[in-house]
């Protein structure tokens, strides 16, 4: 498996993105057009061969919010999924409860990753958004290491990623915890796209459902261990296993050596099915030791 770099494809993907956040921050067209050209100059300047794609990531967003003068443009976002995912977390919990809860809980996981919680928000609720989960539960796992990831459970650091799946991924707390297994929860330590922040943690009391929370210390995309405090990367030094969800984490964490790692996400993005050696849309629990 091999570490993600920059795409041709990323550009409109990234570009689309900084749309998406200047249309949720102002209604400004002039401020939006502005926001757009300012990550055009930064595609000019850092879509270059070899570069990490988190870094081109990072850089694109941060300039897009200075530009915007807005630092947290998705946070009605953030709380619409979470609240569109605590409407489906009862159908999630019956579904881990009837058997194989592990394995259960790690699909549902990585199906909280699929799902875009902040385009749900009340629709969550209606039978069409229930049998699309139905659906998912019965499509499984295409890359199952879901019985060697139960083995390693003593000391797991669990890299967060969205606002929303964060309340499936609950589930996948309350199983490790079962086993034994102690968590440490890391979340953004500033705000950047719909990311987990402490701000999050505390409204949703997910400080209660683990043992520790700490930060990756800034809003890099991903985790920056240039910019990660002391006590994150020691924790990820003397990890019995690292749980990494999602896109971004995996974009990162790929870059570095700590093993063993975990990554549960759902293969959302072309460049990174092609660097996990899978295709699009498939449903990945996989342990690199």
């Amino acid at each position: 498996m091999k570490t993600l770099k920059t795409h041709p494809r990323c550009a409109p993907c990234l570009l689309s993105r900084v749309q998406f956040e200047a249309e949720l921050s102002t209604k400004d067209t002039e401020l939006q057009k502005k926001a757009i050209l300012a990550g055009i100059e930064v595609l000019r300047e850092y879509l270059v061969d070899g570069l990490p794609a988190e870094k081109l990531s990072t850089k694109i967003h941060r300039e897009a919010y200075r530009v915007l003068g807005d630092i947290d443009p998705y946070i009605e976002k953030k709380k619409q999924s979470n609240e569109a995912a605590k409407k489906l977390l009862p159908l999630a919990r019956e579904f881990v409860s009837e058997k194989d809860s592990m394995r259960r809980a790690i699909l549902v996981a990585i199906i909280g990753n699929s799902f875009d919680f902040g385009v749900l928000g009340y629709d969550a609720e209606k039978e069409i958004v229930k049998e699309t989960m139905l659906q998912q539960f019965k499509s499984g796992l295409d890359v199952d290491d879901s019985d060697r990831i139960k083995a390693l459970l003593g000391n797991v650091v669990y890299l967060a990623d969205n606002c929303g799946e964060i309340i499936f991924d609950t589930l996948l707390f309350e199983e490790i915890r079962k086993l034994g297994g102690k968590i440490t929860l890391v979340v953004r330590g500033a705000p950047i796209l719909n990311d987990v922040t402490m701000k999050e943690v505390l409204e949703l009391g997910l400080d209660k459902m683990v043992d520790r929370v700490l930060t990756t210390g800034s809003n890099a995309i991903g985790v920056c261990l240039k910019e990660a405090p002391p006590e994150l990367v020691e924790a990820l030094g003397s990890a019995s296993l690292v749980i990494s969800k999602g896109m971004a984490n995996y974009e990162t964490m790929s870059e570095y050596d700590f093993r063993p790692i975990a990554y549960l996400l759902k293969t959302k993005c072309e460049s990174v099915a092609e660097a996990m050696g899978l295709r699009k849309n498939m449903n990945v629990a996989r342990l690199e030791e």
